[in-house]
């Protein structure tokens, strides 16, 4: 099969960069992952692991992939529905809930379900849990409710950063470098909290660290109202 007549490439190119920007948020995270699976050639996970900043690095990496073929990407793909992965990049669930992505998940769990089907006797209940563990507990926080905390922190926004949400100075650093307007270098930081946190980047949780201290910032009541 062609990359053009793929499926799971085609995917890969048209969700290119929401994937980017998702991703960026800790690429040698996913990278490490990709390379445990096999899915970059040696000298491409050398050029790839020697890109400077988290952007490039997302960018060539997936680059790569696409450039190898159906393998690989449907690989890719499986990897991002990895629990793991899930949890670091919580804005991956903005793409499951397209259809285009639903359409592909149904083409990817195809082939594993036939070979289930075979042994679906008694260890059919196994599959259950899982889905009952993700169902359970509070919910992580929503990019939008992200982005409404982000319009209302002020100038102490680095200072949050570091005391509140533990978020080193060299990263906030770079924050700044990457994103010239306030809003958007908080909303970056932000989101930094929640790869750094995976499973507990709650909105609650979040609301208990800004509320810790009178950082002067505006009503972020909406966070434990909407949980």
């Amino acid at each position: 099969m062609t990359e053009e007549s793929d499926p799971n490439t085609r995917l890969l190119r048209t969700q290119k960069v929401r994937l980017i920007d998702i991703l960026s948020a800790d690429a040698d995270f996913v990278l490490q992952h990709a390379h445990s699976r096999h899915l970059l050639s040696r000298p491409g996970y050398q050029q790839v692991k020697a890109c400077h900043t988290p952007t490039e690095k997302v960018t060539d990496l997936l680059d790569h992939i696409i450039q190898r073929g159906p393998k690989p990407a449907q690989g890719f793909l499986e990897l991002l529905k990895d629990k793991d992965l899930q949890e670091t990049f919580p804005r991956l669930n903005e793409l499951q809930e397209q259809e285009t992505w639903r359409r592909a998940e149904e083409t990817l769990r195809k082939r594993p379900q036939k070979r289930r089907k075979r042994r679906k006797t008694a260890d059919s209940e196994e599959e259950i849990p899982p889905k009952v563990n993700r169902s359970s507990g509070p919910s992580l926080v929503k990019e939008k409710q992200l982005m409404s905390v982000a319009r209302v922190i002020g100038r102490s926004w680095k200072e949050i950063g570091r005391m509140a949400l533990n978020i080193p100075s060299v990263k906030l650093e770079h924050i700044e470098e990457d994103n010239s307007l306030h809003v958007e270098r908080v909303f970056a930081m932000l989101r930094c909290w929640c790869a750094q946190q995976r499973e507990k980047a709650t909105a609650a949780n979040l609301h208990s660290l800004l509320c810790q201290e009178d950082w002067n910032i505006g009503d972020i009541k909406f966070l434990v109202d909407s949980d």
